[in-house]
């Protein structure tokens, strides 16, 4: 863990890509294709330090982008996953009450202040992911994910966090950055974030492909698919996505349902109906992408399923 000092300063930015072209580059070779909005985003994010809020529809992509800067830089991926009710115990660090105990029984009668000196001590901390984040002196990427399910107070404690790459431990001082990672937050839009964190923040809105990208995406993910089914499947998720549905299809999704038609021989000729998305083949499938009942029963009834 980084050495705990009064925090003095903010941490140094080290930038991972040279330029735009440089992030477009390193992102594919990991197989995340990125559009002109999203490099520019993450050149920015690195070279100025600032985090980046990435919103959009479940599914976009917006967690594989934090994954991909991640894998192209050689960097420690750390992860806090939001959900309602979480607090500053998983955020950022808790005590090992259980091991404190122990060692307190296993010492012997002291006063406390002796005893205080031990038990607060790195040997007895539970970092949690801000903390860890920020202690290593090593590239990382911190995502913050789905932050929109987190309750309001938890935002707070982000604003604090993110303003100067510190955190403060009452029993043992202040941990400060000296590296600051790439900081990638991610939102469904599920609720309105504060203004205030807003302007932390770069933002990026990654919505669902166009289907060239789309057609792009699978032919990297998918190679074995031919271009004619693939096409045809990429037309069928674009149908599905107009519908008035529970959970539209993601683009893992549409991976998912390419690697589908592979494995049931879809892909093995270039002739003929085993090239060809027709209905008896999507209806056999359709559990693929579609994972709630009404859904399932929408897209049957307006793509005429029978």
């Amino acid at each position: 863990m980084a050495e705990t000092t009064a925090a003095t300063g903010g941490p140094t930015t080290v930038p991972s890509f040279t330029d735009v072209a440089d992030v477009t580059t390193r992102l594919r070779d990991t197989g995340y294709l990125a559009d002109d909005a999203t490099a520019t985003s993450t050149y920015l994010a690195d070279r100025l330090g600032k985090p980046l809020l990435v919103e959009g529809p479940a599914g976009v992509g917006k967690t594989e982008l934090a994954r991909a800067i991640s894998q192209s830089t050689n960097a420690e991926f750390i992860r806090l996953q939001c959900y309602e009710g979480i607090d500053e115990a998983r955020a950022l660090y808790e005590w090992n009450h259980a091991k404190q105990i122990l060692h307190i029984q296993a010492t012997g009668t002291r006063d406390w202040d002796e005893a205080k000196s031990d038990i607060f001590s790195e040997e007895f901390l539970l970092p949690r992911p801000l903390l860890r984040a920020i202690s290593r002196p090593e590239p990382t990427v911190l995502l913050i994910d789905e932050v929109d399910k987190a309750d309001v107070d938890v935002e707070g404690l982000l604003l604090e966090v993110l303003s100067d790459f510190a955190v403060t431990i009452p029993e043992m001082g202040t941990v400060a950055a000296t590296r600051r990672p790439i900081v990638i937050l991610t939102s469904n839009a599920t609720r309105d974030l504060s203004e205030a964190l807003k302007r932390r923040c770069l933002y990026l809105y990654i919505d669902f492909p166009d289907s060239v990208r789309e057609r792009e995406i699978l032919a990297s993910r998918v190679p074995g698919l031919p271009d004619a089914l693939a096409a045809e499947l990429v037309r069928v998720v674009g149908v599905l996505r107009t519908l008035d549905i529970r959970k539209k299809p993601s683009v893992a999704e549409t991976i998912d349902w390419g690697n589908t038609l592979l494995a049931l021989g879809a892909g093995e000729s270039t002739t003929g109906s085993g090239a060809t998305l027709d209905d008896g083949l999507i209806a056999r499938t359709l559990g693929v992408v579609l994972k709630h009942r009404p859904d399932l029963k929408t897209a049957f009834k307006e793509l005429k399923l029978g």
